[in-house]
């Protein structure tokens, strides 16, 4: 007797396509602010370039303008979060993958109530694995749960409906 194939439950399948394109939109995020960091080319000029490079969806672009916006415009707030996590490293001395990885994450626990905590932590140390240094992922993980402790009552609620995707 054989048994017929399990169909994949299809809100599972939206659920994981969706952390897909957050995990992607950050990955992007985290390129265009490594390179206004390091060369400081024009914001706009380097988030269209890599979009149109990395051929992004439309929700991945509006995802990736809304990181890189957010943390350039909170940055002095977001590196204040990360100096006071990080105190024996200069926010202006981090390795540039751990300081724009740190950035993103930390807008998001500041400023992105619809993203769990654990999810933009837990992005943000695979993401420093991937990128970083060997020792990235520990110093990336201490600082978040550092900052999270810090801004856990300031979060904004959440504008989430029931059954919404997460992460």
């Amino acid at each position: 007797m054989t048994l017929p194939a399990p169909q994949s439950d299809p809100r599972q399948r939206s659920k994981e396509e969706a952390s897909l394109r957050k995990h992607q939109a950050r990955v992007l995020a985290l390129q265009v602010l490594y390179e206004i960091d390091l060369a400081h080319h024009p914001v706009g000029d380097v988030l269209e370039r890599t979009l149109d490079e990395q051929e992004a969806t439309p929700a991945i672009s509006r995802h990736v303008g809304r990181l890189v916006d957010g943390v350039l415009n909170n940055r002095d707030a977001i590196d204040a979060h990360i100096a006071i996590a990080a105190p024996a490293f200069p926010v202006d001395q981090l390795p540039l993958v751990d300081r724009n990885v740190l950035r993103i994450a930390t807008y998001e626990l500041m400023f992105e109530p619809d993203v769990p905590p654990k999810a933009a932590i837990n992005e943000a140390v695979e993401i420093s694995k991937r990128f970083g240094g060997p020792n990235s992922s520990k110093f990336v993980n201490g600082a978040l749960r550092t900052i999270l402790e810090r801004v856990r009552d300031e979060r904004p609620e959440s504008k989430e409906t029931p059954g919404s995707v997460d992460g």
